[in-house]
């Protein structure tokens, strides 16, 4: 990069000097900026005098806390390759970068340090308290708080686990997609009181596939009715089924386990129980205020667009974001919770080695027309909703080689990465694990029309610990809509655990068609291993399904077309069916494609597919060519899929694949 234009920031700069310099010399008389902001301004002067040279903003270590988000614009771009014959690039192109000073770790806050804590007694524990006024004035609030680089937890009730609706109470209907009471219901005894602050008490409501967060009106303790200020997101539901459950956060009462603290709105006093080997003066209280820390935003309009920019080594910390009343949620996957970083109407924004932590909301969106961004090897932990969201309208969005864990912490119902009617978008080698619902969800549109799904890779990502039993309906990858030339293949999937139905490993939702799911490596869902609710001309090809829950393979409807080929597959199992009951239409020998299969149930019952004996199911002309037999795996009581030499599996057409290159690749 000799050829850029070095500008450098610290926290110890200042904003009269020059920028040129990395550090302070002891003479003093010039050094870095002291803000961010500062830089950018300096760059687009530099490159509005110089257009041919590019800029590269040096970040050196420590927090920077702003009081606003960072903006860049069409005049942040940095320079793209040579165009000849057309639109052909020849040569490197030189961005605009935004990086870390070599080693060091610069940290972009959304937030506020506070401090001030005096020590106390409450209920013979010990406590800290300080008092912010801005609190009780009005001017702040905040449902999140981070403690030495960890998220502290609002006291709820129960501790560890959940409570269910008594019964359903008569009340006012909402206009919402799934009819129903939806703002009050009788509890069941002991669940909920009257607290302190009721007001501020939240309950969180899980139902199926989404969680409503709804603020307590009032509490009725004869009748055990409780009262909403808001409708929930969906009908309320005490059906076992629906998997309604529910607790309740932010009890003064209920304050008293280390780490444990409450925020009294009326009078600005925080609360704050220490854990083990904390002390005044070795512990450090961050606050989240900001919903975004950067924004990078086209006007397609005017057709300007910031391209060419890259982000280097930078750690974006602490967002605070929540739902608006009469908004208790959304529909699905928390989409409608923003990002601290947006990418909108943007071309060829680069995000390399960054890390998003202790997020109130997602960690980066595109967003509008923007296309090939790209996000490599970096690290989104402990994030409010999910990690990367490529909506409507994006194309050719890359998520590679990153880490992606401790999704959904505020709004259960995010995923890990969420990809909207959007096409050849690339979802490769990552590591993706410890969320409340879905992995990878990909395709927003319900049924068969065409949009803009196609050509989606999703490939060599290790997901696995996903849903927690927390919400249902949901899976290690899933998809809506149309998906021509997308393809999940090489993926490695295990351990999906939804509340009642619905953790499956790879599930193609409502008009998923012409998606192809090859050489992936699926086992120990609760559910099945691979569902389809409806689609047609899918092709399930080479997978190792193992250890189901209730089935292995499940279909819910049989429509008129072709649903699936399912053919050079190994299934293993111990529990469940091979393929349970279809609940909607009749399986006929053009509905489905099944042959060229290994299977072996471990408990040596006689297999069943779709409540018919393994004899009733080939006379339907399906499974001519499979062979039950022990697919011959090295240990899978262990989990050592790799197949012995002596496996029957080359009988069926099997092609071994590469079981240890899933997740992110390291050099």
């Amino acid at each position: 990069m000799s050829d850029y234009h070095q500008l450098y920031v610290s926290p110890a700069g200042n904003g009269r000097w020059s920028g040129l310099r990395a550090s302070v010399p002891k003479e003093g008389g010039d050094g870095p900026f002291a803000t961010i902001p500062k830089a950018i301004r300096a760059a687009r002067t530099w490159r509005r005098q110089h257009p041919d040279r590019p800029v590269r903003i040096n970040v050196r270590g420590g927090t920077y806390f702003l009081d606003k988000p960072l903006e860049l614009d069409h005049r942040d771009g940095g320079i793209g390759p040579e165009k000849v014959r057309g639109n052909c690039r020849v040569g490197a192109d030189k961005p605009l970068v935004v990086a870390a000073y070599r080693n060091e770790t610069p940290v972009i806050s959304g937030g506020k340090e506070i401090g001030g804590f005096t020590e106390e007694k409450l209920n013979g524990r010990t406590v800290w308290v300080t008092e912010l006024p801005e609190v009780a004035r009005g001017g702040l609030y905040f449902r999140q708080l981070f403690v030495n680089g960890e998220r502290r937890h609002r006291p709820r009730f129960p501790r560890a686990t959940f409570s269910t609706i008594d019964k359903l109470a008569p009340g006012p209907e909402a206009d919402s997609w799934k009819t129903g009471t939806n703002d009050r219901f009788f509890f069941c005894p002991g669940d909920i009181d009257d607290w302190h602050n009721l007001n501020d008490v939240e309950l969180v409501l899980l139902q199926v596939w989404i969680e409503s967060r709804l603020w307590i009106q009032s509490v009725d303790l004869k009748q055990r009715l409780v009262t909403f200020d808001r409708f929930s997101t969906s009908g309320l539901s005490a059906e076992a089924q629906s998997g309604s459950a529910y607790f309740v956060e932010n009890i003064y009462e209920a304050l008293g386990e280390p780490g444990d603290w409450y925020l009294d709105r009326g009078t600005g006093r925080l609360t704050y129980v220490p854990k083990k080997g904390e002390t005044l003066s070795n512990t450090r209280f961050i606050v989240p205020l900001l919903p975004r820390l950067l924004t990078v935003t086209g006007d397609p309009a005017k057709e300007r667009y910031p391209e060419y920019i890259q982000f280097n080594g930078i750690r974006f910390h602490h967002t605070e974001w929540t739902y608006e009343a009469p908004l208790s949620g959304c529909e699905q996957a928390a989409r409608m919770v923003p990002a601290a970083v947006q990418v909108i109407d943007a071309i060829r924004v680069g995000f390399h080695r960054c890390e998003f932590a202790h997020l109130g909301t997602w960690g980066l969106e595109a967003l509008g027309s923007s296309r090939d961004t790209i996000v490599t090897d970096c690290t989104f932990t402990d994030l409010g909703a999910g990690a990367v969201k490529a909506w409507h309208g994006t194309q050719r969005t890359t998520v590679g080689d990153c880490e992606i864990s401790a999704c959904g912490r505020v709004f259960y119902s995010a995923v890990g990465v969420l990809i909207g009617n959007s096409g050849a978008n690339k979802i490769i080698h990552n590591h993706i694990h410890d969320i409340r619902y879905t992995g990878i969800s990909v395709g927003w549109h319900w049924g068969y029309e065409m949009c803009h799904n196609q050509g989606n890779i999703v490939e060599y990502n290790h997901i696995h610990d996903i849903g927690a039993g927390y919400l249902s309906d949901m899976g290690g990858i899933y998809t809506l809509g149309p998906q021509q030339g997308t393809r999940l293949r090489y993926n490695h999937i295990h351990h999906v655990q939804s509340r009642t139905y619905g953790g499956w490993g790879i599930y193609p939702d409502e008009g998923s068609s012409d998606l192809l799911v090859e050489s992936n490596l699926v086992h120990d869902c609760n559910r099945a291993l691979f569902n389809q609710h409806y689609g047609g001309n899918n092709v399930v090809r080479n997978n190792i399904f193992a250890f189901g829950g209730d089935g292995q393979v499940s279909l819910s409807c049989i429509e008129q077309h072709r649903s699936f080929t399912f053919e050079h597959n190994i299934v293993l199992f111990d529990s469940g069916v091979l393929f349970g009951p279809v609940h909607v239409g009749q399986i006929r020998p053009d509905s489905l494609a099944w042959d060229h299969n290994l299977y072996f149930d471990l408990r040596g019952k006689r297999l069943r597919l779709a409540d018919r004996s393994w004899t009733q199911w080939r006379q339907l002309g399906f499974d001519g060519h499979s062979v039950v037999a022990d697919p011959g795996f090295v240990n899978p009581g262990r989990r050592r899929f790799d197949l012995k030499k002596n496996s029957p599996a080359h009988k069926i057409g099997f092609q071994p694949f590469d079981l240890t290159c899933m997740g992110p690749r390291r050099v």
